[in-house]
């Protein structure tokens, strides 16, 4: 038989046991409904913020040789940097398959054909077929007005090399009552320099030219010499220049989102810094 002390003990103990079970049950309650809230609460925040975000879109064209898949990343690597961008309808287009003179005619991805390389200043153009190419364009931005009920004024057009080229020329040669949203030109070139004639509407389309320092195939020097004749007649051009060669730099897609956030969401709440 217990004494009456150990029984005592035994009773104290068993109540401890108890208490401590209760106190971590509860504890883990508490903590369980922490989380749920937090979730709530964050849940509706980001509702809050993407239900303020206008309709708009990028068209980013490749360049020569490559495809849609070259460059479809932005559609991930812009919204972590400014997650309002994740509001973007993304558009890839391909370019058609076609001879290129610079290869011995044979045939590869392109937006036109390209004469001379490397791409200078002096470089000569296939009308033709830029003219084709902005045809396409301006294909891709009747649909995104018709099936996604987004205006001209809420669409970017930008590129890479040959597709940034033709992203300069369907913004500049726009003769639409509304200019796009923003222009975005990487490694590019101003092309059909004679016939430079800017619309007062297409002069409201602001320019981000990002350039390789080093770039051996599209020369740096045509970022100087095209900023110069586009802002001669009155276009915003927000240009920059990079340590690379004909290439895409970590710094230079964040200063495009930052560019493009802030012109299409820059009347909601404050963008991530």
């Amino acid at each position: 038989f217990f004494s009456r002390e150990i029984a005592v003990q035994v009773v104290i103990v068993i109540h401890k046991s108890l208490c401590l079970s209760l106190y971590l049950m509860l504890l883990s309650l508490l903590l369980s409904f922490m989380v749920l809230l937090s979730r709530s609460m964050t849940s509706t925040a980001l509702n809050s913020t993407t239900s303020t975000c206008k309709s708009a879109a990028l068209i980013f064209l490749h360049g020569l040789g490559d495809g849609p898949s070259g460059w479809s990343s932005l559609q991930e690597m812009l919204p972590s940097i400014q997650p309002r961008l994740s509001n973007l309808k993304y558009v890839f287009p391909p370019a058609p398959t076609i001879p290129i003179s610079i290869n011995g005619g044979a045939t590869m991805p392109g937006w036109f054909d390209v004469l001379d390389w490397p791409i200078g200043i002096s470089a000569r153009d296939d009308r033709d077929g830029k003219m084709e190419a902005v045809a396409q364009i301006e294909r891709e931005v009747e649909r995104l007005e018709k099936e996604e009920g987004i205006s001209r004024n809420r669409i970017v057009v930008g590129g890479f090399s040959q597709g940034g080229a033709i992203a300069l020329l369907s913004a500049y040669r726009n003769q639409a009552e509304q200019p796009f949203a923003a222009c975005v030109l990487l490694s590019g070139w101003l092309t059909l320099q004679g016939e430079l004639e800017i619309t007062e509407t297409a002069k409201k389309t602001p320019l981000f030219w990002g350039h390789g320092q080093y770039d051996d195939k599209v020369l740096f020097e045509q970022q100087a010499h095209g900023v110069e004749l586009l802002e001669k007649q009155g276009v915003s051009v927000n240009a920059k220049s990079y340590p690379v060669g004909h290439a895409s730099h970590p710094d230079e897609i964040d200063a495009l989102a930052k560019f493009l956030d802030g012109l299409l969401y820059s009347a909601e709440e404050p963008a991530k810094k």
